[in-house]
């Protein structure tokens, strides 16, 4: 079966609709898929109904934007419910975004770039979080560069817009998961900027957390890379998930690549088998 478990919408900083996204998935005989919004489980039933147009099997994720100190530590959510814990968690971070998106524009102003909160908010589908991409948008709309020259000249770790306010840690992630009912994957662990053996202590101590697995299978990993977090989900028993991280197709991304087949084990966990 092949899958991709880890794409973004509209309703994040996508730019397509799940409608958009299933077709495509459908091209690229993509039989399973998750689309993984940052920080929200918004409008699931949209994006199941989309799946199920084009007969591809569904499951719901999210994957909530993590930091430890100022490294990004993501981590994907499968199979979470609208809970409690989830509407507390989501309610926290949206008023966290808010706040770190006005020390964005602030920080922004002082380089001579006047956006303001509604042209941000003008990329956002309502009803979903703001995210630092939309501010993206924003500028390299004033600007007249692209979305990448604004996020990695303003916004990236080390930048002079880069806001850390708010952000919640991937313990609290894992924790928020499994109060939605679901279990919790590391996603692209080759893009933490860790040496290896901190990276290692990271991965293990997420683990003893509740963590349940690691995206092996990534667009940008190296086969050392995917080989060596293959060999350490394995011995720390964690599931072995794969996904394209797909925002919008270019040279690098395309929905179904790289490919990934699930094991037994996490269609299981999934819920997909049977």
């Amino acid at each position: 079966m092949k899958a991709d478990l880890h794409v973004h919408s509209v309703y994040s900083d996508g730019r397509y609709t799940p409608e958009e996204i299933c077709n495509r998935a459908f091209e690229y005989g993509v039989e399973l898929i998750s689309i993984t919004d940052h920080d929200t489980l918004f409008c699931q039933v949209k994006k199941r109904a989309a799946a199920k147009k084009y007969g591809i099997k569904y499951v719901a994720g999210w994957e909530i934007s993590a930091f430890k100190e100022d490294e990004k530590i993501h981590i994907l959510g499968y199979n979470c419910k609208d809970t409690p814990a989830y509407r507390e968690f989501v309610e926290k971070n949206a008023k966290n975004a808010i706040l770190r998106m006005e020390d964005r524009l602030a920080k922004l102003k002082k380089e001579g770039i006047e956006v303001s909160m509604d042209e941000v908010f003008s990329y956002r589908e309502k009803g979903t979080p703001i995210h630092t991409m939309h501010l993206s948008y924003a500028i390299a709309k004033k600007l007249k560069i692209t979305s990448d020259e604004a996020y990695k000249t303003y916004l990236k770790k080390g930048a002079p817009a880069y806001s850390p306010i708010g952000r919640p840690n991937p313990y609290e992630a894992i924790e928020c998961i499994k109060g939605c009912g679901g279990f919790s994957v590391l996603a692209h662990p080759g893009r933490i900027e860790l040496p290896q053996g901190e990276l290692r202590r990271l991965i293990e101590g997420l683990a003893a957390q509740g963590l349940a697995g690691i995206e092996t299978v990534y667009t940008s990993h190296t086969k050392e890379q995917t080989d060596y977090f293959t060999a350490l989900a394995k011995s720390l028993r964690l599931l072995e998930t794969g996904g394209s991280d797909t925002h919008q197709e270019d040279e690098t991304h395309a929905i179904g690549k790289p490919y990934f087949s699930p094991s037994e084990a996490l269609l299981e966990r999934l819920e997909i088998l049977g």
